[in-house]
């Protein structure tokens, strides 16, 4: 079931939204806790059923396991906290690491030693990065004694809340869960409707008209084209680049307006990282709560910048390799990884220097940057972004007839600018049009700062909400492969 689909929005939704608050006005609220875990659980179901064991397996494994965790710091006489710790920890990649990278693992070991492992073609579990993640965090952070003891309904509700299941913003259980006891969060509050509606539709038209429309040239570019000139690589990559912010940042801002229906806030994932004039700003505006997550449980357990300059950039470099195996089993999400990764360590080394850059000059550097390394996010083999990457840097340039008269440069053709492209000349409008709205506008975390109650929002609220039907166009969102 997805955010932009008409039974969502005009049937789970509203029904939900109903029983939820006609329960707690009935002062049931362990009923109203367990209804919102079975719709949670029932919409996490909707793609595949065969899915919900494993969630609720792993939810039932981990909430045993902190439970005891936070109780004292040695278990038993036989084993210590930190041993179950590990344990915890090992159950939870293990169920990661069979159903997303068995068949790479197979892939590689057959290449390397020439052998005939037949593969398991595995289903890959809807959510089980981000559910893992969180429930990785709450047996950390049980081991530290920093989580109450909560019951497992109240657990449940943390882990399988919908808006945020299945594709973030990471949660953390201190955010939520105190969010749910509070008596105030239990009656309907009509601000955080209407602030919820608003941004919920910002997010639905970034979805549905802008990304699903950079979409089309994406796909093109990537999977249809045998080959590609300069322009047409040059549009395919930044049409991706804009596809997958509004993409994930819409999906984002349905969730965070979908909770606000519910008076619970998530935390923000997205503040304009495409105006980011480095590249440790970028990750600060990023995919924020991945960002937090990696600094926290990654980073500063690997030893953070306490051990040396040298241990920090291998910190640095370590902590965005697993980052990029955690988006995919392949090499290309490994190399995008490693890019990162290099980019954050020179970052670090260039800072230690003391240089500085013209701030429109580091902004564009980083721009292109992200933009090329994108390349190899989107490619679903290394022979696609070689074809993109080729075609950027040296791809043939054609260029429209009517400016040979003005335009003498070795190298140059002039005819069809582009066999890909050619019929749709709008493009060029929507990739100016999409530098535009990144750099210049409010982005949805601002506008949610500053919203009133007010005909003007209300009307946008409705152009926004009306683009589902105007453009309405059934995809699922990039973050749900991952």
């Amino acid at each position: 079931m997805l955010f932009n689909s008409y039974e969502f929005i005009f049937l789970f939704l509203p029904i939900t939204f109903f029983i939820y608050f006609y329960l707690n006005h009935k002062r049931l609220t362990e009923a109203s806790k367990g209804f919102l875990v079975f719709a949670s659980l029932f919409f996490y179901s909707w793609w595949n059923i065969a899915y919900l064991p494993l969630i609720l397996v792993s939810m039932l494994f981990n909430y045993v396991v902190g439970t005891h965790l936070s109780k004292k710091r040695s278990t038993s006489k036989h084993y210590s906290s930190k041993s179950l710790l590990a344990i915890g920890i090992l159950f939870n990649l293990g169920l990661l690491g069979y159903f997303k990278y068995s068949d790479f693992f197979i892939t590689n070991f057959n290449m390397l030693f020439e052998s005939g492992v037949p593969l398991l073609h595995l289903a890959l579990p809807l959510a089980i990065s981000f559910y893992t993640f969180q429930q990785i965090a709450y047996l950390v952070d049980s081991y530290k004694q920093e989580t109450k003891e909560y019951d497992f309904l109240n657990y449940a509700v943390f882990v399988t809340f919908f808006p945020q299941l299945i594709a973030g913003p990471i949660v953390h259980h201190a955010q939520m869960m105190p969010q749910f006891a509070k008596a105030k969060n239990k009656v309907k509050n009509y601000r955080n409707i209407a602030l919820g509606l608003f941004i919920f539709s910002m997010g639905l038209f970034k979805k549905v008209a802008i990304a699903d429309s950079f979409a089309i040239w994406a796909t093109q570019g990537f999977d249809v084209a045998q080959n590609l000139n300069m322009i047409e690589a040059w549009i395919t990559s930044l049409s991706y680049t804009f596809q997958l912010y509004f993409d994930f940042s819409g999906y984002t801002d349905m969730a965070i307006g979908i909770a606000l229906l519910f008076n619970i806030s998530l935390p923000k994932n997205f503040y304009s990282p495409y105006k980011a004039t480095s590249i440790q700003d970028f990750w600060r505006r990023w995919h924020i709560t991945l960002s937090i997550f990696l600094r926290e449980y990654l980073y500063i357990p690997l030893g953070g910048n306490r051990k040396g300059e040298f241990r920090t950039y291998l910190n640095l470099f370590s902590t965005f390799l697993l980052g990029g195996i955690w988006h995919g089993a392949g090499w290309t999400f490994v190399f995008w990884g490693a890019l990162h990764g290099m980019a954050l360590v020179v970052h670090r080394a260039w800072q230690k220097i003391g240089f500085k850059m013209n701030m429109i000059l580091a902004w564009f550097l980083t721009f292109n940057f992200i933009n090329i390394a994108w390349v190899f996010f989107r490619a679903k083999e290394w022979e696609d972004a070689i074809k993109v990457l080729y075609g950027m840097f040296f791809g043939a340039i054609t260029l429209p007839t009517p400016l040979k008269e003005y335009i003498t440069i070795e190298g140059v053709a002039f005819g069809k600018w582009s066999e890909l492209f050619y019929s749709d000349p709008q493009i060029f409008i929507w990739l100016l049009a999409g530098f535009v709205v990144v750099l210049f506008f409010k982005n949805s975390m601002q506008l949610k700062e500053s919203f009133r109650p007010n005909i003007i929002n209300l009307i946008l609220t409705v152009l926004f909400f009306l683009s589902i039907f105007i453009l309405y166009r059934k995809s699922e969102f990039i973050y749900f492969n991952f």
